[in-house]
């Protein structure tokens, strides 16, 4: 038999892509990824109409995503995490069918449990064989791993592979295997890696975000938590970075052997691992091409799926094993609550991604942010929209104070002690707005825009409909 054909179109036909199906994509190749637009382009060309696109992340790149929403072609998105650009057309309203929000771990576990079903999953490989082994390793659009489209291969009705690496059968080292792979096809490019470095990458030099990074890890040091065995996660922004940072600096000195670190890899990670400061990467994506050839050269770079690292129905996941994670908020409500899926203004433009689901299985979580961004608190008495309950967070760290969640007393008591400046959180709400002013609430319209779900599948949130005039900030 063959798998390989010669076009998208052909896969689509030969898969028996129909009205009113699912899809599937995966975001490993992020803002730099073609191939939902290029599939998307040859289902709106073959007539096919409401289509749900089930994508672990839409990026500002996918922007002809909102003519294929306003043709019919697209009636339903299902996403962990969305950029600004389609974020705001959806937040104007203008797809009846709410959006489904997950978490990475939610995402996996939804497909596990039967509840998320994917009629048609295609797969970005930057390397692949006639048969459909593939991988995010090797070729020009090596994006390394491939954690999330694991799931995807796994239970998706059909399965096409697409690449534009094709090399000969066996594929030496493959994420995916042939098994579970329909159809392939080779084009002339399904990406720009260059594309993939998510955030800034490098350590901030801002002394705002220096002085939260220092605080930070000051609390990661006084928690009780680093000591050999230690494991780590942290983003790829300029704060988070310096926190690790200056944890890397605790870990030198004083000797300390850390277990792992996780979550998407950047190359200052992978440094810290280089360093000894731990035993091996656990990878579900990576942020940056530093990433993307350590987890081809060094064997204790670990490629891991999203229900590895994050399914709650998974018999056990990684995140249940970590230690400390380090994470950001667009705002934070005084009952600990973290909004990471819209601006202050109530428009999409982000996610929780991997947010939900290691706070809820660290041993330790820290939102780092500033306490006042763009002229706006970031402490607020109710958060325009939960993605993480408060309940799992931790600690709130700004530059000017510290915030331990009232359920962590012994926590705040280590951390005082330690002489770490512990302020209330109503506290710093009172010192940002001291500063901004009290902002009016944000009002959406009656139209629900957007579910967000926990990772066990329940409503945590719904997100309301904006337009212009609606939800602007008056000091």
């Amino acid at each position: 038999m063959s798998k390989l054909l010669s076009s998208i179109e052909e896969a689509v036909q030969a898969a028996g892509l129909k009205d009113g199906m699912t899809i599937s994509f995966h975001h490993h190749l992020r803002n730099g990824d073609y191939v939902l637009n290029m599939v998307m382009e040859v289902i709106a060309k073959l007539n096919k109409r409401d289509i749900t696109v089930n994508a672990s992340s839409v990026f500002d790149v996918h922007e002809p995503l909102i003519d294929h929403i306003k043709e019919g072609v697209v009636t339903g998105l299902e996403v962990n995490y969305m950029g600004a650009k389609v974020g705001k057309a959806i937040s104007q309203g203008i797809m009846e069918k709410p959006v489904i929000f997950r978490s990475h771990g939610g995402r996996a576990g939804d497909m596990e449990n039967g509840s998320s079903h994917i009629d048609l999953a295609f797969i970005a490989a930057p390397c692949a064989d006639p048969m459909g082994n593939c991988s995010g390793k090797y070729g020009p659009s090596a994006c390394g791993s491939l954690g999330y489209a694991f799931s995807d291969a796994i239970h998706a009705d059909k399965v096409i592979v697409i690449t534009d690496y094709l090399v000969d059968y066996p594929l030496k080292d493959s994420s995916i295997s042939e098994g579970y792979v329909d159809y392939v096809v080779c084009v002339d490019q399904i990406g720009n890696a260059e594309k993939i470095v998510s955030g800034t990458t490098k350590i901030t030099k801002d002394p705002v975000g220096l002085r939260i990074a220092y605080l930070a890890s000051q609390v990661v040091k006084h928690s009780g938590y680093l000591q050999d065995g230690f494991s780590f996660q942290t983003g790829a922004g300029g704060t988070s970075l310096a926190v690790a940072s200056y944890v890397e600096d605790m870990m030198l000195k004083e000797g300390i052997k850390g277990s792992f670190c996780m979550g998407g890899i950047t190359g200052y990670l992978v440094s810290m691992a280089e360093k000894g400061c731990f035993e091996t990467l656990l990878d579900v994506q990576c942020f940056d091409l530093d990433a993307v050839k350590s987890i081809r050269e060094n064997p204790k770079h670990q490629e891991i799926s999203a229900s590895r690292y994050a399914s709650p129905s998974a018999k056990s996941c990684a995140v249940d094993s970590l230690d400390v994670v380090i994470l950001g908020a667009t705002q934070v409500d005084t009952d600990f609550n973290v909004n990471v899926h819209t601006d202050s203004n109530g428009y999409i433009m982000g996610g929780s991604g991997g947010h939900s689901d290691t706070a809820a299985g660290s041993k330790l979580s820290i939102v780092v942010a500033p306490l006042v961004r763009a002229r706006l608190p970031l402490v607020v008495d109710e958060v325009i929209c939960k993605s993480t309950p408060g309940s799992t967070i931790d600690v709130v760290v700004t530059q000017r104070g510290i915030a331990v969640n009232p359920e962590k007393q012994e926590l705040k008591e280590r951390l005082k002690s330690a002489g770490l400046p512990i302020v209330e959180i109503e506290k710093l709400k009172e010192m940002a707005e001291k500063i901004t002013g009290i902002p009016k609430s944000v009002t959406g319209g009656s139209q629900v825009v957007a579910q967000v779900l926990y990772r066990d599948g329940s409503v945590l949130d719904t997100i309301k409909v904006q337009t212009e005039g609606i939800g602007k900030r008056s000091l």
